[in-house]
Parts: structure tokens; C-alpha cells; sequence
């Protein structure tokens, strides 16, 4: 009786295991197969990317002949608005986690609600409201809108991911370096901002994802001579998307995963290097002790 209970018991975590499996394949499969057609489109030896023709590298060789020159000033417009909108978010994302987490102030729970405001509200919401306040004080829609209108959603992320990484850990280690001797400033770049660098870093690479990809802030805030990636591409859909964006956009892709990897393995390399510190220093105290 025991081993019909046990087999019927594995049986059902096997099936449960094949279902498991079969749903993330599913997800996966979701996430990544637009992402392998838009990689497969750039060798599309057509001129719009309707239906496949046949295997062409020409599109790339096209590409840094620098033809397409709209194609390469949104991309470096983007870019731009990226990392200044990726910079401001990451700085007060760090000054307000660290906030929000050590420090007890009034409306400290208002202000913690408040956070959320700008990632539950729907987007074309807030770039109305924005265009709105732009237009009725007079500021001429342009860089610095978009970049404002990109860091009204960034530093929320920002802010979130960074006050979930400090710890407990934090503040120990934070009163033993003041107690041996530095002062809050020192405290800070040593020894606080390395052990929030994880945080650090997956909030830079979302608030630059963020602003990079955004469509609707952009469009909506965006001056008359200016266009970022995504709007530019958006309105070449009307007439058919060249396959020398899908190589940019194949690129891009690229590069992103090339910066995560790297991002990666430094991480990985600094902890196995803060064990070993950890190890040989413990090796020591016990030495001493006998």
C-alpha cells in the first residue's frame, strides 16, 4: 500500500514537473521568438520586410555607410536622452532609497505611496498631463521635456530596486566603519554605495531599457525637429520598416547582452573575491585566537 501511495506520489510530481517545463518553454517562447524574427528580418535581401527573399549581409554593410543619416540621429538622440535620463534616475534613485530605508521622517509613508504613482498611472496619462504643464508655462518642447518627461517614470524604478537592496547588513557594517574611524562621507563610497552596486546596476540598465524604448512620453514631448528611435521607427511603420533597422535594432540587442554578461561576471568575480578576503580573514582571527 506504501509503494502505490509513493508511486502515485511520483508520478504526479513528474507530471507536475512536465507541466512546469512545457508552461516555461511556453513563456520563453513568447519573450524571444519576435525578438529571433526581428534578427532573422535583417538578413532579408528585400527592401521592406513583408515576406523573406533570400540570406543578404548587405543590410549591415549599408548601415555603417552611414546612408540612412535620420536613422543614425535618432539613434544618437536616444542614446543622449538614455544615459542623462539613466544618470538622474540612479542618483536620486540612491539619495531616496537610502532614504526611505534608514532614515524616519514625516509623510514618510505618503511620500513611499507616492512612488508608485508614476508606474500604476498609465503613460499617455502622465505625457498629457506633462504636455499640459509644458504649454501652459511656455517651455518649448524639446530635449530637455523628454528628458524630464523619461525621469518621471525612471526614478520610480530607480528608487524601488535600490531601497530593496539595502539590508541589515548595511547599517552593521556602516557603524563599524564610523566606529574605527570614518566619517559619513567616507562611510558612504566605501562601504555603502559597493554594497548597493547590485542594485545600482540593475536600476541603471532598467531606467536606460526604460527610456531607450519609450514611444509615447517621447512622441508626445518631443520638439519638431527632434525624433528618438522608437518614434522614428514607429512612423516608418506606416510606409514598411527597411531591414537596416531591424541590424541596428539587431545590434543593439547585442550590446545589451554583451554590457549584462560583463556587468555579470564582474559581480561574480567581486563576491568569490570579497569570500575569499572573508575566509582568509577569519583563518586569521581563529590563528590568533590559539
Amino acid at each position: 500500500m506504501d509503494n502505490k501511495i509513493r508511486n502515485k506520489k511520483t508520478r504526479k510530481h513528474r507530471a507536475g514537473k512536465v507541466l512546469g517545463d512545457i508552461y516555461a518553454v511556453i513563456i520563453y517562447a513568447i519573450f524571444y521568438i519576435p525578438v529571433a524574427v526581428m534578427i532573422f528580418f535583417s538578413f532579408n535581401n528585400a527592401d521592406r520586410n513583408y515576406y523573406w527573399q533570400g540570406f543578404t549581409t548587405d543590410w549591415y554593410v549599408k548601415l555603417f555607410d552611414f546612408t540612412n543619416k535620420d536613422l543614425w540621429m535618432a539613434l544618437g538622440y536616444s542614446l543622449l536622452i538614455a544615459v542623462l535620463s539613466t544618470i538622474i534616475s540612479v542618483t536620486i534613485g540612491v539619495l531616496g532609497g537610502i532614504g526611505l530605508k534608514k532614515f524616519e521622517f514625516k509623510m514618510k509613508k505618503f511620500i513611499g505611496l507616492m512612488i508608485y504613482i508614476p508606474i500604476i498611472v498609465p503613460e499617455i496619462v502622465m505625457a498629457v498631463a506633462m504636455l499640459i504643464i509644458f504649454m501652459t508655462i511656455g517651455i518649448k518642447l524639446g530635449l530637455g521635456t523628454i528628458l524630464i518627461g523619461h525621469c518621471t517614470f525612471c526614478i520610480p524604478y530607480a528608487v524601488i530596486t535600490i531601497k530593496g537592496r539595502i539590508s541589515g547588513d548595511n547599517e552593521t557594517l556602516q557603524e563599524a566603519s564610523m566606529d574605527l574611524g570614518a566619517n559619513r562621507l567616507q562611510t558612504f563610497w566605501r562601504i555603502t554605495i559597493p554594497t548597493i552596486m547590485p542594485g545600482i546596476t540593475s536600476s541603471a540598465f532598467l531606467a536606460f531599457t526604460l527610456s531607450i524604448d519609450d514611444v509615447v512620453m517621447s512622441n508626445m514631448l518631443a520638439g519638431a525637429s527632434q525624433s528618438t528611435l522608437p518614434v522614428l521607427i514607429l512612423s516608418m511603420n506606416r510606409t514598411g520598416i527597411t531591414p537596416d533597422v531591424n541590424a541596428l535594432t539587431t545590434l543593439m540587442v547585442a550590446f545589451m547582452l554583451v554590457a549584462m554578461l560583463t556587468v555579470n561576471g564582474i559581480q561574480r568575480a567581486r563576491a568569490k573575491k570579497e569570500k575569499r578576503l572573508l575566509a582568509e580573514s577569519d583563518a586569521i582571527i581563529s590563528a590568533n585566537k590559539k
